[in-house]
């Protein structure tokens, strides 16, 4: 299979949805609003733009299956399985801010092997594929080389559920504040992990998320140099809600920040 080829096609996919999205962005209103759960919101603009980029991806391959945000096509145990959202960042996107994004991710027998994200605002369009550099609008990009905190800039997210964690959680930024140059919540799990490969994040957690919100960014770090595990240094981090992404010389000291406090522990109340 041409990983190569396929992203190339799927840069374009991306491309089209975006263009939609942000054209919508001028219409949309309060009344379109719907709300999944607190602090989960959707729009008419999430739901076409997924169904067109299912639409194109069928033609691209159409034996695959699908995980989706929005649940427009599922999956059958497929060996390929393209793993989609369609604006990741929605509720930056309906408050007018950015960042938000177009997610596109497929899947080989559950390893990504292709990842695109598009990020709308700022017309900003990461790839990579399998054995492959990453890339920005064109140009190979790579991670940083720091190795101490305290060279770091560093980007997390905030769950809107899963709230067990959260003392653990707050304690990890507790220390990231004290220690590094500081951080940021930019609203989109996707955006963040591209930060992270084009340097402009030195290091990315986040508890609570889905496939979608993770599949093509990882892939994206881990082709432009970093490394991507979940809490516990392995590799549950697709669809285990859990994610560590860092350059290369500084994992080993974040994966021990994050770990220590939000590692090898039992959440569920038992």
């Amino acid at each position: 299979m041409d990983y190569q080829d396929i992203c190339l096609h799927v840069q374009r996919i991306a491309r089209n949805a975006g263009d939609f999205i942000r054209e919508e962005r001028r219409k949309i209103s309060a009344s379109d609003v719907e709300t999944k759960s607190t602090a989960s919101f959707v729009t008419y603009v999430d739901k076409t733009a997924e169904k067109m980029i299912v639409e194109e991806l069928r033609k691209l391959i159409p034996e695959a299956g699908y995980v989706t945000e929005e649940g427009t096509a599922g999956s059958a145990g497929e060996q390929l399985i393209w793993i989609i959202d369609p604006l990741d960042g929605t509720t930056n996107y309906i408050h007018g801010i950015m960042p938000s994004s177009v997610s596109i991710a497929l899947a080989e027998n559950g390893e990504p092997v292709v990842g695109v994200v598009y990020e709308i605002g700022l017309n900003e369009l990461y790839y990579a594929w399998k054995d492959g550099p990453a890339f920005l609008n064109g140009r190979e990009i790579s991670v940083t080389s720091s190795s101490r905190s305290e060279d770091t800039l560093i980007g997390t997210g905030f769950p809107y559920y899963d709230f067990d964690r959260l003392e653990d959680y707050i304690d990890v930024l507790r220390y990231l504040m004290k220690n590094t140059r500081g951080l940021r919540r930019m609203g989109s799990a996707a955006v963040d992990l591209c930060y992270v490969a084009v340097g402009r994040f030195d290091a990315f957690f986040e508890h609570a998320l889905h496939p979608w919100d993770v599949a093509a960014g990882a892939l994206i770090v881990m082709q432009a140099g970093g490394k991507v595990t979940d809490f516990n240094g392995g590799g549950n981090w697709l669809f285990g809600g859990e994610i560590i992404a860092a350059a290369s010389n500084y994992f080993p000291e974040f994966y021990g920040i994050v770990h220590s406090r939000l590692g090898a522990q039992d959440y569920s109340g038992k």
